[in-house]
C-alpha cells in the first residue's frame, strides 16, 4: 500500500535548511542567459561530515553532461563539487571534467569519481579497481580525487568485505583519494547502519527524494550517520524525472530539490545536469529554498500517483528464478524510459554481460514487485539498448 506524504511531515522538516550554513561566492542565473550573468548571490554551504569539506548545497552530477560550456557555467555559478564515474559515457565524462577543471586550483574545485566491481570478488579485484582509478585520474588530469566511491553497493556483505575495506583504506593512505565512500541505489538504511559500525567510510551517496519509502526511518538513520561523522550526499533527488507513469510530464525539479534541502543532515545534492535549462532550474531553486504551500501540495499529489519510479527495495531480486540483477535492470529501464537517457541505461546493464534474452527460459515471470510493476516486460524492453551503438543513444 502506498504511503501518503502528509503535510505535517513536510512541515516538520521545513525551516531548517539554513541552519549552520556558511556561504561561498557564486553567480546565478536570470533572464535568457542567466548562468552567464554576474550576480552577488552566494550558494549556502554545509560541512561534509568528518571530512571537514565545506560544500555548496548544490553540486553537479556529470554523468549526462556532454557540453563543456554547461560545466563551465556551473562552476562560474558557484558550484564547486563535481561528481563523475569511471564508466560514464565510456570515460568521456571524466575527460570533459579534466579538460574544463583539471587545471583549476584544488582550493576552488572538488572532484569525485567512483568505480564498480564484481561480487563475489575476482581474484584480481585489487588490480582491476586500482587500474580503473589510475585511468580516471589520468582522464581528469589530476593526481587525486577528493572522494572515491565504491560504486553501486547493494549488500552489506559487499560493503564490509575485508578485501574491499583494505583496498579502499590503501587508496586513501596513498593520497590518490582524500576520502573514501560508497554509493548505493537501494537498501540505503541497512547499508548506512553497517557503514556506521565499520567506521572507515567517510561519505555515503544515497538515493533520497520525496518518494522514498519509510521516510521517518530513513531520516533517523541518516541523522545517526551524520552524528557518527559520515557525510551524506543525495542523488536521484528528482524521483525519476517525470510526474506520470507514462513519463511524459516533467517533474517540478525546484520543488524536489527544496524538499531534500529541508533535511540539514544532507550536505549537498547531485542532480544530473545536462544542459543550461536544467542548470538554471537548479540555481533558481537554491535562491528560494523555502517550500511554498503550492509546492507542498504538488509534491503530496505527485507522491500519491502511480509512477514509473522503482524504489530499489530489492524484493524483485529475491524472487527471480534466474538470479538476474533485477534492481539494476529496473534502474536501467527508468533511465531509458523515464529520464530519456538510454546511454546511461546501457552503461548500467553492460557490466553484467547478459545474454540477448536473459528471460528466454522463463515461460512465466516469477518476479513479484510490491508496487505492481511488470518486471518481465520492463526487462524485455530495456535489454535491446545494449546492442545499440552509443552514437545513436541519447
Amino acid at each position: 500500500m502506498k504511503k501518503e506524504m502528509t503535510r505535517r511531515r513536510m512541515l516538520r522538516l521545513s525551516g531548517v535548511a539554513g541552519l549552520g550554513a556558511l556561504f561561498v561566492p557564486g553567480r546565478v542565473s536570470a533572464g535568457t542567459t542567466p548562468v552567464l550573468q554576474e550576480d552577488t548571490f552566494k550558494i549556502p554551504v554545509r560541512t561534509l561530515g568528518r571530512t571537514g569539506m565545506q560544500l555548496p548545497i548544490l553540486s553537479m552530477g556529470v554523468n549526462r553532461a556532454d557540453n563543456a560550456n554547461v560545466l563551465r557555467a556551473a562552476y562560474r555559478s558557484g558550484i564547486v563539487h563535481f561528481d563523475c564515474g569511471h564508466i560514464y559515457q565510456n570515460g568521456k565524462s571524466e575527460e570533459m571534467l579534466g579538460n574544463v577543471l583539471g587545471n583549476r586550483s584544488r582550493d576552488t574545485v572538488n572532484l569525485a569519481t567512483k568505480a564498480m566491481f564484481d561480487y563475489p570478488l575476482r581474484d584480481n579485484f585489487e588490480e582491476i579497481l586500482l587500474g580503473q582509478l589510475e585511468v580516471s585520474l589520468k582522464r581528469m588530469k589530476t593526481e587525486y580525487v577528493d572522494i572515491f566511491y565504491a560504486h553501486s553497493i547493494s549488500s552489506v556483505e559487499k560493503l564490509s568485505h575485508p578485501r574491499v575495506l583494505a583496498l579502499l583504506q590503501k587508496i586513501k593512505e596513498s593520497g590518490k583519494a582524500r576520502f573514501i565512500g560508497f554509493s548505493s541505489h537501494d537498501q540505503n538504511n541497512e547499508l548506512l547502519r553497517a557503514a556506521i559500525e565499520l567506521g572507515i567510510y567517510d561519505v555515503a551517496m544515497i538515493t533520497y527524494n520525496f518518494r522514498i519509502d519509510n521516510p521517518e526511518e530513513t531520516e533517523a538513520v541518516i541523522e545517526q550517520a551524520a552524528r557518527a561523522g559520515m557525510g551524506i550526499i543525495a542523488m536521484k533527488v528528482m524521483a525519476g524525472g517525470t510526474e506520470d507513469a507514462d513519463g511524459k510530464k516533467k517533474i517540478d525539479g525546484k520543488a524536489c530539490l527544496k524538499w531534500v534541502w529541508q533535511n540539514p543532515n544532507i550536505t549537498t545534492v547531485l542532480p544530473s545536469v545536462a544542459n543550461y535549462d536544467e542548470l538554471d532550474n537548479c540555481l533558481e531553486a537554491v535562491r528560494e529554498m523555502d517550500l511554498t504551500d503550492t509546492e507542498l501540495t504538488y509534491l503530496s499529489a505527485v507522491h500519491s500517483r502511480e509512477a514509473l519510479f522503482c524504489r530499489q527495495c530489492g524484493t524483485c531480486a529475491r524472487t527471480c528464478s534466474r538470479g538476474l540483477p533485477v534492481p539494476d535492470l529496473m534502474r536501467a529501464y527508468m533511465y531509458a524510459y523515464r529520464y530519456k537517457h538510454a546511454r546511461l541505461a546501457k552503461e548500467t546493464i553492460l557490466p553484467y554481460n547478459l545474454p540477448e534474452n536473459p528471460c528466454a527460459d522463463c515461460s512465466v515471470c516469477t518476479v513479484a514487485c510490491p508496487l505492481g510493476y511488470q518486471v518481465g516486460a520492463s526487462v524485455a524492453a530495456v535489454i535491446p539498448v545494449v546492442r545499440v551503438p552509443d552514437e545513436f543513444l541519447s
